[in-house]
């Protein structure tokens, strides 16, 4: 079956599965559902278009047992969440279209799920507008965010500006050790995608190396949509860099990297950046044995922590959300994405939906924007091990969630380790590339 057929039928499966909004008219539903009525919510992701297989899908399916979970636990005083799907087709256009007929035809007070900062960033204005609920669960990108001081819009999840944080302490506390030079030494080369994604992790990159007198000696964008790479990979070899810091999603990605290993571009470690580094069972597919230890700076997936180590029952929580998504996609190592769709619409049902549902007997943009400013969930308290607390709309970075956690994970066949912060990490980081792998730097 060709992915195109499998993505339309994914999303009728999945629509079907969370009951997709029957026509009632707009008006009748702006009165707020009558007791016992499903409570609509809308779950907008890339289910078709590049986008999808960069980790959308996995998002819209970990939504897709939070949903399940939560009705079969209840919902809220026997309401069960209804989702209105929609599929943004990997384009922004699209993505504005289908958030006009989420707020205007559906008449929905909130929309969860959201990708793409590239197309975060204008739904953002149109949604705090209109004044509905823009809940965020992947699309990291600070620019979001940032100076705007949102009302509406709300992102549990990291933003950019944590993933440059995470990449650079990372090389600055393991630079002397695994690299064999000081960190001020190692010679840096960032390359992004020209998005708004790529281009806020990459100036956040810029300004933490330039923080720590680190020496980034490339610093490039390119078009995700790019049909060839080869002159990148050509200055990059002529710059000859000791750690690549890739942004990017899964097509460019699998380009760049083929284009590298045939120039013969060779580096001492590589770290991404989430989207289609986030995608390890892909990659491996694709590239196998080549992507060994290779890095990824994420959220965690919670497969990766000691459930032990988190607050009590988020453990058993996780273990059910692993097991109820394998037994849909089975899959050796579950994509953050995965983890991320279930956790941060997981913390918008239980932790905002329910209250404001409760106290106020509907789900008004208001009542949910209230109750999102009331999440006080303390670190450990989620399946992938952050807090949540939302930041006040006064702040630089209003609507964004203060206890959020990067984490930098390394690949080997096929499986993610935390190896940063030291104190979560799994295992220590194996540095430099062994000699064995193809995109090792020759001594």
């Amino acid at each position: 079956m060709h992915g195109n057929e499998i993505t339309r039928r994914g999303l009728v499966q999945a629509g079907a599965a969370l009951g997709l909004a029957a026509t009632v008219p707009a008006a009748a539903r702006a009165q707020g559902p009558a007791r016992g009525e499903p409570l609509r919510v809308g779950v907008m992701t890339d289910l078709s278009g590049p986008f999808a297989g960069a980790g959308s899908q996995p998002l819209f399916w970990g939504a897709e047992v939070a949903i399940e979970m939560f009705n079969e636990r209840g919902g809220v005083n026997g309401r069960p969440v209804q989702a209105v799907t929609a599929d943004s087709q990997s384009k922004a256009d699209t993505a504005i279209n289908e958030a006009e007929r989420l707020l205007g035809q559906e008449g929905l007070e909130v929309v969860t799920g959201i990708y793409s900062s590239a197309h975060a960033v204008p739904l953002s204005g149109r949604f705090e507008q209109a004044r509905k609920i823009m809940w965020i669960t992947s699309a990291i990108s600070s620019a979001v965010l940032k100076d705007r001081h949102l009302r509406y819009v709300f992102r549990p999840t990291v933003h950019s500006d944590q993933y440059a944080e995470g990449s650079i302490a990372f090389i600055r506390e393991h630079a002397q050790k695994g690299l064999g030079m000081a960190p001020e030494r190692v010679r840096l080369a960032t390359i992004y995608e020209d998005g708004p994604y790529g281009t806020g992790v990459s100036s956040g990159l810029e300004a933490q190396a330039k923080a720590h007198n680190m020496n980034m000696v490339l610093k490039e964008a390119y078009s995700a949509t790019a049909a060839d790479l080869s002159t990148l990979v050509t200055k990059l070899r002529r710059e000859r860099p000791d750690v690549m810091l890739h942004v990017g999603y899964n097509p460019d990605i699998t380009l760049f990297l083929r284009q590298a290993k045939a120039g013969g571009l060779r580096f001492k470690a590589l770290i991404g950046h989430g989207a289609g580094y986030s995608q390890i069972d892909r990659l491996t597919e694709t590239f196998g044995k080549d992507v060994n230890h290779f890095c990824n700076v994420d959220p965690a997936a919670t497969e990766m922590l000691d459930w032990e180590k988190l607050r009590p029952g988020v453990g058993d929580l996780a273990k059910v959300f692993v097991e109820r998504f394998r037994a849909k996609h089975p899959m050796r190592d579950l994509p953050t994405h995965a983890s991320m769709g279930f956790n941060n619409t997981w913390i918008f049902l239980e932790n905002v939906l329910k209250p404001a549902v409760q106290k106020t007997g509907g789900m008004s943009a208001d009542a949910l924007r209230e109750a999102a400013l009331q999440v006080d969930i303390p670190v450990g308290g989620t399946i992938q091990g952050y807090g949540v607390k939302f930041n006040p709309p006064e702040d630089v970075m209003a609507g964004q969630n203060a206890r959020s956690i990067a984490v930098v994970m390394q690949f080997e066949d096929g499986k993610s380790h935390v190896v940063w912060p030291d104190a979560i990490a799994g295992r220590p980081p194996v540095l430099p590339l062994p000699s064995t792998n193809a995109f090792a730097a020759r001594s």
